[in-house]
């Protein structure tokens, strides 16, 4: 008995050195796909900074060219509108100097009028014409400068709606390159999770596999320690028999009935045997399998059991051929 403990020690050990390998398996699994999720994280984070840098380097220079357009198209209304104030300031110069020498000719002609007055007619006149002409000109300044505003606030308006879509556009890019991130995340933990599940069922056959391996090795060490200690008893018992033979009467029946409750002493081992066995396999392994399991068990249990049946015969036989040779 003392090699069966040592080899069911050596059994825990054999079990305990497979789980510990096998959870620092899972453990580097599950850090190579944490590494992953990090990595993808950092991979995305970088490839949304690297996109809001171009995109503030796209509205900047946007801005750049609409404040040099919006200048220059300032600056040609302002030398257009200049242009057209000489022309009307040049008009209004000519037609005061034309009005002016009129009414000096109107006076030269006018011999009854007294020289002090006509100076006060003409200047008079000039001074309306004065005042006509810079309400003119008050007048084009006016209209010069609402037209200013005017096209100024309509290029204004022209900028700012460019300016919206360009940010709009960059939220959409930056929205897709969003979900472009989050589906390719999506994606990889439905792999982890197919990967470890794959791993996790591999593992618990492989365990499961060793744990059905030692306990057929324990079963079968157990059922030859048996069937040794049988041999043995009946050895003992046919030395004793052939000594009683020799001091007592033949009692060829009583012995038989011994061997017999022998051999059914040992079928009720091995029957409870198989019954923990197939208890243990019908709870560690997946339920599609367990048909098989049950076949092969009931294999085993059959040739095991046909084993004891030729042990039980052959000593009866042995019993017999003894009993005639001692006759």
């Amino acid at each position: 008995m003392s090699g069966y403990k040592r080899m069911r020690r050596q059994h825990q050990k054999q079990l305990i050195a497979l789980e510990n390998k096998l959870k620092a398996e899972m453990d580097e699994h599950r850090l190579k796909l944490q590494k992953e999720v990090e990595t993808h994280a950092n991979n995305s984070s970088i490839e949304l900074e690297k996109l809001a840098k171009k995109q503030v380097a796209i509205i900047e220079k946007e801005a750049k060219v609409a404040a040099a357009d919006e200048k220059k198209f300032q600056q040609q209304i302002l030398a257009q509108q200049k242009k057209d104030l000489t022309t009307f300031l040049e008009s209004q110069k000519k037609q005061y100097k034309i009005c002016k020498e009129k009414i000096k000719e109107e006076m030269n002609e006018d011999h009854s009028t007294p020289k002090k007055e006509k100076q006060e007619r003409i200047s008079k006149h000039k001074e309306n014409l004065q005042h006509t002409q810079a309400e003119e000109e008050a007048h084009l300044l006016t209209q010069q400068r609402l037209y200013y505003d005017k096209n100024c606030r309509f290029f204004k308006r022209k900028i700012m709606i460019k300016r919206h879509e360009v940010e709009q556009q960059n939220i959409r890019e930056e929205l897709n390159k969003k979900r472009t991130q989050k589906e390719m995340e999506h994606a990889m933990l439905i792999r982890h999770d197919e990967s470890t599940r794959e791993l996790e069922y591999r593992q618990l056959h492989t365990l499961q596999k060793l744990r059905m391996d030692l306990i057929r090795l324990q079963h079968q060490t157990e059922l030859e320690n048996q069937l040794e200690y049988n041999k043995r008893r009946e050895r003992e018992l046919h030395r004793k028999h052939v000594m009683e033979l020799r001091q007592q009467p033949k009692n060829l029946k009583a012995m038989e009935m011994q061997i017999k409750k022998q051999f059914q002493d040992t079928c009720k081992v091995q029957t409870k045997q198989y019954k923990a066995l197939k208890n243990h396999q019908l709870e560690v392994t997946p339920k599609n399998e367990h048909k098989t399991i049950l076949k092969t068990l009931k294999d085993e249990q059959t040739r095991k059991l046909a084993i004891l049946a030729e042990q039980y015969e052959q000593s009866i036989n042995e019993m017999m051929a003894s009993q005639a040779v001692s006759g």
